[in-house]
Parts: structure tokens; C-alpha cells; sequence
């Protein structure tokens, strides 16, 4: 991998970490107000999901990206370390009550298998990237 590319990785690792943290209410900010407590597994597990976005970045080739899993393992991940009820979404679709009682308690599980799904991103876009793979395995995309 060239210069270049590590540094656009590490350039999207941290606007991630900055931008979801930010969302996330993760720390005292003027836009955002959380509602629920963050713990310091929020603050971890944001860090890995950061990391592995930028790492994504990094290794990924266009033609043959593993784009879907690494776009789930990011928005599962996101829901996991946001606070529930400030998502508008969630609220409406769910309500309140339910996302206190029954996802609440599930979140930092949520946020740590969009970290894993992530993960498995990374992991299959490198295989796809080693010499001794067959060439059907990734064919290029079509128009």
C-alpha cells in the first residue's frame, strides 16, 4: 500500500472519531445533548470502529470492495454506541419505553458486532487483494 493511502485511512479514522463522537454526544459538545450515560466502552469501542473505518479505507480497492459489510458493520456499530432515545428514528419507530427496556441493556453488544462486522470487512478485502485468490472471486464491477 503507497503513502497515500495510509494517509487517507488515518484521515478518515479520525474525522470518524470526531464526527461520530460528536453525534454521539460521546463528550460535552454545543451541537448535542446525550441523554443517557455514555460509559467508557462507548469511547473504546467508537476508537475501534474508527480505526477499522480508516484501516477499510486503506486497503480497499474500488473494484472489488466489500462495501455493504463494511457500510452494516458501520451503521450497527454507530447505533450501538449513540444513545438510544436521542435517535429520532429509533424513538419513532420504537418508541421510548421499549428502546430503554429492551435495547439499552443490548447496545454496547450492538456497537461491539458492528465493530466485528467491520472487522470481517477488512479481513475479506484482504484476501480478495492476495496473489493465490481465483480471479472469479472479484470480478470487476459492471456500469
Amino acid at each position: 500500500m503507497s503513502l497515500r493511502q495510509w494517509v487517507k485511512g488515518a484521515v478518515v479514522a479520525l474525522l470518524a472519531f470526531g464526527g461520530l463522537g460528536t453525534v454521539s454526544a460521546l463528550w460535552n459538545n454545543p451541537l448535542f445533548i446525550r441523554m443517557t450515560p455514555a460509559g467508557g466502552w462507548e469511547i473504546a469501542l467508537l476508537g475501534a470502529l474508527s480505526v477499522l473505518s480508516g484501516l477499510y479505507v486503506a486497503v480497499r480497492r474500488p473494484a472489488c470492495a466489500a462495501d455493504r459489510t463494511a457500510g452494516a458493520g458501520g451503521v450497527i456499530g454507530f447505533l450501538g454506541i449513540a444513545c438510544p432515545i436521542c435517535n429520532k428514528i429509533l424513538l419513532l419507530l420504537f418508541g421510548g419505553e421499549i428502546l430503554l427496556t429492551y435495547f439499552e441493556p443490548v447496545r454496547i453488544y450492538v456497537a461491539a458486532a458492528g465493530t466485528a462486522i467491520l472487522a470481517v470487512a477488512i479481513v475479506l478485502e484482504r484476501r480478495r487483494g492476495l496473489p493465490f485468490v481465483d480471479p472469479l472471486a472479484c470480478p470487476a464491477r459492471r456500469s
